[in-house]
């Protein structure tokens, strides 16, 4: 991260969403999410005042969307998307992601300028057909896909990292759509974290990492989805899954012409000078300062625990051990402990879509190296649920939740890697983690 980005005053803005804030004019089949229509709430008149921010000012704005907090910035101004890169302290080879209100605004971007007079004629449909049953079922919604450039392009080089191709999104938060709708340009907007770390599903995240870096922050209250869009590239054959996320493979080969949709990413970074394809795919993302423990899902004594031999213990007893549980693991993940205590922190709860509420309690115990043995710190332990919705909302609030607490290791019970949202899940931890047991 820029070390002599200026100290800024942040701000943070409660905004409403819903479907006060605005809704599509009625149409008929993909016309059906053409046009945004923003209301005159009050909660709108805020997204008026953060819109001709983002109209005026070089700084981005972090912002709700299903998945993760985005940090946005008009895509069709230089000044701008570089501000993107110097608050998260971002590699500039790094691509980003537009996010778009309605399709007529994906339209106008796929449209070519002219030197002359802005945008050049042409009336038919630029969006490609192969994307059109994927738009009509999973938009809005966690879907990225990779369009053509055009050249001369309405977007800033810098959205593209020099690539022939952009991602673009539609996110199912009202309060996202409308606020794209009121810059009237698309959002450049990745998740609104420092680089490297865990992704922000909540205002009081993104206030972590980048207060003092941005002036503000529109609180629309915690994400429900938890993990990042998938991302797809259909101008291949056969098209590819480039980044797991909230919409499964599964789910995609549902759709006409994605029957035979290939996985095309890799659950590392990829190493090397050439630009990723996709946000996600080249460096190291999504970790805390601790180091991270995997007990992939497949490992043949998972349900054992965590090993012992795994720990490395302090010399002054006051190692802080984290446990991130899924299905199996009890309380403290099978280490030897104390009697847990009364939660020490509530650090999340969110009524999912079609679940319970989601209660992330961190629970505390002494940490002793036998059963009758000596103290030698502590565990923080949270169980995250057993159902991949539930693991994929919790994983980043656990992993910054255990960071702020001051654990010096953290110890995560892999789930399913299936292709669901399980897969997306895998994803981000195998990138997370510093050693894996498989």
């Amino acid at each position: 991260m820029s070390q002599d980005l200026p100290l800024r005053k942040t701000g943070i803005r409660k905004v409403v969403g819903g479907a006060s804030l605005g809704r599509f004019k009625e149409n008929h089949g993909l016309e059906k999410i053409g046009d945004w229509e923003v209301s005159q709430s009050q909660s709108a008149k805020t997204l008026q005042e953060a819109a001709q921010y983002l109209k005026t000012q070089d700084i981005p704005v972090a912002f709700p969307t299903e998945t993760v907090y985005g940090l946005g910035a008009d895509a069709t101004r230089s000044a701008a998307v570089k501000g993107i890169y110097s608050a998260k302290g971002r590699p500039s080879d790094n691509p980003l992601i537009i996010h778009i209100a309605d399709l007529a605004m994906l339209r106008q971007v796929l449209q070519p300028l002219t030197q002359d007079n802005g945008l050049s004629n042409g009336s038919h449909d630029r969006i490609p057909d192969i994307y059109k049953p994927l738009i009509e079922r999973f938009w809005p919604g966690p879907l990225t896909i990779l369009m053509p450039n055009q050249i001369p392009s309405k977007l800033a080089p810098e959205v593209t990292a020099g690539l022939a191709t952009f991602g673009v999104r539609m996110p199912a938060s009202t309060l996202a759509r409308s606020l794209i709708k009121l810059v009237g340009a698309p959002l450049a907007a990745p998740s609104a974290n420092a680089s490297t770390k865990p992704s922000p599903t909540t205002a009081a995240h993104v206030l972590e990492d980048l207060n003092g870096r941005i002036e503000l922050i529109l609180d629309g209250g915690p994400c429900s989805v938890g993990v990042e869009s998938t991302v797809v590239d259909g101008l291949c054959s056969p098209p590819v899954v480039l980044r797991p996320g909230g919409v499964s493979i599964d789910e995609l080969r549902r759709c006409s012409g994605w029957e035979d949709v290939e996985k095309a990413y890799k659950d590392h970074s990829e190493a090397g000078k050439t630009a990723p394809r996709a946000p996600g795919m080249k460096y190291k993302h999504y970790s805390p300062k601790a180091r991270v423990v995997l007990y992939e899902a497949n490992y043949s004594d998972l349900r054992k625990g965590i090993d012992h031999q795994d720990l490395e213990l302090k010399e002054n007893n006051n190692t802080k051990v984290g446990v991130i549980r899924t299905r199996y693991w009890q309380p403290g993940g099978g280490l030897e402990c104390g009697e847990f205590g009364q939660q020490t922190r509530q650090a999340e709860s969110v009524e999912c879509e079609n679940q319970d509420v989601v209660e992330l309690q961190v629970r505390d115990a002494d940490l002793y190296d036998s059963p009758d043995g000596a103290r030698v710190g502590k565990v923080l332990d949270i169980s995250i649920g057993k159902d991949s919705r539930s693991i994929a909302h919790g994983l980043f609030s656990a992993l910054r939740e255990l960071d702020r607490l001051g654990a010096d290791v953290i110890f995560v019970e892999g789930t399913v890697d299936d292709e669901d949202i399980g897969a997306a899940v895998m994803n981000r931890l195998r990138k997370a983690a510093s050693q894996t047991k498989s």
